[in-house]
């Protein structure tokens, strides 16, 4: 019952065989517009531009202040109580261009819980301190305090922004974050974000006893697309709701189309725990994007999409004008305990805005009979990058195990992942320590050239041994700080060879699927200084320890001035808070 993770110590060359100039020229030397029919333009730069050593700088910056705060949300027609920045759920739309700079001021709202905001995909090159993971990169926002999050958009495409404090993401706490930049095919619209979620009317941490005593979690009780969906409450006969907390007032997300016109759609994945399969009837979906990865574009009926993942896909409106169901269907694959209503996570397209019709379409998708990520060899990047010369031989065993301790846990090399909120690595790491606590589970990375100019890898095997109480458990996993190269994904075991691994130009994204008894093979450049998270997205997982930490190239780790002043700030305060919480550390901090 174990997950094997073996750490190949370095691979070196990356070869790029796509273009070498950052300008799309037209005649008489100007350079081209972002529009409907040009959407692989962006000024100077363009799709074919390398955004790993290249990226625009603005000299933009976007401000945005976000209030973290406690509410009651009804989201479905059931009240309960949620989390919510600025008081929506999910919380406002942060937009940037391609090389701007984004400043976010994050005061913490909550009476009695601390917490931090991440980025969910953003590399932070050189900017660990602001990756938003309390015990790694910062000590958490304490009750009443701010904190100011500044990094530059050298991506683009489409992601989220979510709490990392405990389970806070799941109560509400997430909101998009779009970056705009080229596009590998043309549309007429953005029509933004969709998110797809899971829906308890319990809070997290009262579904988190039952999963931490016993590993099973009660089935969730909805499915919202945008946070939104109906619920039928159970009613007496004089009509009054059982349940007092059942309001009513759920409504179905909606959108409607112009006929012949070209949509874009940003999906994303916020769910605790849930696989989704993506479709709208009557429709193809053209796929652009994974994560904040341009892709060549292919043409699909539907998409699988885990927890924390994205898809940016195109929808012509070119079917016979009427009303369709747009689908999140639930994939029974990849977890053993039921929603309570799979088949109702539906929005509606509609060709007329004053249609209230319920849709008559009929779905043409068939469900997966495993939890597995899109065919691999069709996410192909559209800048392509290989990944060469691997020559490493080290080899490092981490071992997950279940464990039927009075809380159940995931353990690597019988460690189960525990931070200290108090003092978090990159505080050790500033403070000259070489040597961390064992349940921080620190893996450390380390470039072995002088060379500044010469690319190594880490390579990270891992193979999904461990069995839960329902049988092997397929693992959405995320890596913080960089974008990894999929070099193999399989739902068998590994043979412990490197036979088969896909060098040139492999899928490239920052959370990806380790299959149930299967293997997942990734490689990542060693080329950004920080303690960076690895973890299972699985809300659960996460909290019962199933993360480690790359500590890499821990000499080349540096803050400046300023943000050490807000860092040991924002530690002051939390300690003050701290000595006197209503509550202990029950999970293992993120």
């Amino acid at each position: 019952m174990k997950a094997i993770f073996y750490l190949l110590a370095y691979v070196t060359g990356w070869s790029w065989s796509g273009l070498q100039n950052n300008q799309v020229v037209l005649p008489g030397g100007q350079t081209c517009q972002n529009t409907a029919t040009s959407r692989h333009c962006w000024g100077e730069y363009s799709i074919e531009t390398n955004y790993y050593t290249t990226a625009p700088s603005t000299g933009h910056t976007v401000e945005v202040w976000l209030s973290v705060q406690e509410g009651m949300c009804s989201q479905d027609g059931y009240r309960r109580p949620c989390m919510t920045f600025n008081g929506t759920m999910p919380g406002p739309t942060i937009t940037a261009n391609w090389g701007d700079e984004l400043v976010v001021h994050v005061t913490n709202n909550l009476q009695s819980n601390g917490t931090s905001v991440h980025w969910h995909g953003i590399r932070q090159q050189h900017n660990v301190q602001n990756d938003g993971v309390p015990g790694v990169t910062q000590c958490p926002i304490a009750p009443g305090d701010t904190f100011t999050y500044r990094f530059q958009a050298t991506q683009y495409g489409t992601s989220w922004y979510h709490s990392h404090f405990s389970l806070q993401y799941a109560e509400g706490l997430f909101g998009p974050l779009v970056i705009h930049g080229p596009a590998t095919a043309d549309y007429d619209e953005d029509l933004g974000t969709l998110f797809l979620q899971d829906w308890s009317h319990t809070t997290s941490y009262r579904d988190w006893t039952a999963k931490a005593k016993y590993g099973i979690t009660k089935p969730q009780q909805n499915l919202l697309i945008n946070g939104t969906n109906t619920f039928d409450c159970p009613a007496r006969e004089n009509n009054e709701p059982i349940d007092s907390h059942c309001v009513g007032g759920g409504r179905k997300f909606e959108a409607v189309f112009e006929a012949g016109k070209r949509y874009r759609l940003r999906l994303i994945n916020v769910a605790v725990d849930s696989q989704f399969q993506f479709s709208i009837d009557g429709h193809n979906l053209t796929v652009i994007a994974n994560d904040f990865v341009p892709l060549h574009p292919y043409e699909t009926a539907s998409v699988l999409i885990n927890v924390a993942q994205r898809y940016d896909v195109i929808v012509e409106a070119n079917a016979v004008p009427g009303d369709y169901w747009l689908r999140a269907g639930w994939v029974k694959a990849c977890i053993g305990v039921a929603n309570d209503h799979p088949d109702d996570s539906t929005g509606i397209i509609r060709y007329n805005a004053d249609s209230q019709a319920t849709p008559m379409s009929i779905s043409r998708v068939k469900p997966p009979v495993a939890c597995l990520d899109e065919p691999f060899d069709q996410l192909v990047p559209y800048v392509p990058l290989d990944v060469t010369n691997i020559t490493g031989t080290t080899v490092e065993d981490i071992n997950v195990l279940l464990t039927g301790a009075s809380f159940f846990q995931w353990t690597i090399n019988s460690s189960s992942f525990m931070l200290d909120w108090e003092h978090p690595t990159l505080m050790r790491i500033s403070n000259g320590e070489n040597s961390f606590p064992p349940q921080f589970n620190v893996v450390n990375v380390d470039k072995q050239s002088l060379n500044p100019k010469t690319n190594e890898w880490a390579v990270l095997v891992i193979e999904n041994k461990a069995v839960a109480l329902l049988g092997s458990i397929a693992h959405p996993i995320h890596l913080h700080g960089h974008d990894f190269w999929l070099l193999a994904q399989s739902p068998t075991t590994w043979d412990g060879t490197t036979a088969g691994w896909q060098t040139v130009n492999p899928p490239r994204r920052d959370t990806a699927v380790l299959p149930a008894f299967g293997h997942l093979v990734v490689a990542f450049q060693l080329d950004n200084p920080g303690a960076w998270l690895v973890h299972c997205h699985i809300a659960w997982h996460a909290g019962q320890g199933l993360a480690l930490q790359f500590v890499e190239n821990q000499g080349d780790i540096a803050f400046s001035t300023v943000e050490r002043q807000q860092f040991d700030e924002t530690c002051h305060k939390w300690d003050a808070w701290w000595a006197t919480a209503p509550f202990p550390q029950e999970d293992s901090g993120i």
